[in-house]
């Protein structure tokens, strides 16, 4: 009996300290006015970009869904409108998985929407392949469909003042390592048939999220618009829908007590959107709806910009 005590003591003590670190929960505060103002979510369709889609639509935003999946798209929209009353939720294509999918997206949105305000860099995914243009999927979707994006539209941004790019990032980016000659010469930050292969290539490309956001932001410098990474918690979503299915017999317990359902890993996305002040900390990484310190090798300038660089490169802007 005793035994059986201490053990219980030992579980529920480990549940408590999980729930509290890596687990962690916290709630948005910010309530900035989106009335009016136009939002664009990659992967709006599922997951955490759905909950971000749902609360911005309570709030009177035009929101955009920008996602590969038309039938999930017009689900996720009908949900949205049932539960918000919003008639303003849209969906435009986009597949991050390529480069001319990307611009047409882009092409799209400037000829048919005359202001942008939040940008969310939402979609991702943990998988092996590669994408329409060649590139690691991981690093493809993850990092250069939304560094591509981002560009193609940071001019609206700029003209209709006062916006944010929030890209979504993870903490598996301290783990992440960004090896320069390896991408040039294979086109990836990664890759393998195995899980363990294509998560340290997801990491990789988290650390690029980071690195993004911070040459971003001294790119930033002297406008109005802002930028923010954030890491959303350790989240019940479709990420890992990809991995094989032993590791999801593992996860799926796992997931269902302890990680966070989607509504709660969108509120540190929804507090760089909302929450009013946070502008001097443009550039910063987000974790619990607050700014969080990261590793040097997340906010070194020179790989920062030499990242940018060879980006621009890869996707033909410059």
């Amino acid at each position: 009996m005793v035994p059986l005590l201490l053990v219980a003591v030992v579980l529920l003590g480990a549940y408590v300290l999980l729930t509290q670190t890596l687990f962690k929960r916290a709630k948005c505060k910010g309530n900035a006015a989106m009335s009016g103002k136009t939002v664009i979510i990659t992967g709006g369709n599922t997951g955490i970009g759905k909950a971000t889609a749902l609360h911005l639509a309570r709030k009177g935003a035009r929101v955009i869904l920008a996602c590969r999946n038309r039938n999930k798209a017009a689900a996720a929209i009908a949900e949205i409108e049932t539960q918000t009353g919003s008639t303003d939720v849209i969906y435009v294509h986009l597949d991050l998985a390529s480069l001319k999918s990307v611009r047409s997206f882009a092409e799209t949105f400037l000829k048919t929407e005359s202001r942008l305000d939040l940008l969310i860099n939402n979609a991702g995914l943990v998988a092996d392949g590669r994408t329409e243009d060649g590139y690691g999927i991981e690093f493809g979707v993850n990092h250069l469909g939304h560094f591509l994006l981002t560009n193609l539209l940071l001019e609206r941004m700029k003209k209709t003042g006062g916006g944010r790019v929030i890209t979504l990032s993870s903490m598996a980016h301290r783990w992440g390592h960004i090896d320069f000659n390896a991408l040039v010469a294979n086109k990836d930050l990664g890759t393998g048939r195995y899980s363990w292969q294509f998560f340290h290539a997801y990491c990789n490309s988290k650390l690029c999220n980071v690195l993004f956001t911070h040459e971003l932001a001294e790119r930033l410098k002297g406008t109005d618009v802002t930028c923010y990474s954030v890491h959303p918690g350790v989240v019940r979503t479709e990420l890992s829908r990809n991995v094989g299915l032993w590791q999801k017999i593992f996860i799926q317990p796992v997931a269902w007590l302890l990680f966070l359902d989607p509504e709660m890993g969108a509120q540190t996305t929804l507090h760089c959107a909302l929450q009013e002040g946070i502008e001097p900390l443009s550039g910063k990484y987000f974790s619990c709806c607050e700014a969080q310190e990261v590793s040097a090798h997340a906010r070194d300038d020179k790989v920062a910009l030499k990242l940018w660089e060879v980006s621009e490169k890869l996707c033909g802007l410059g």
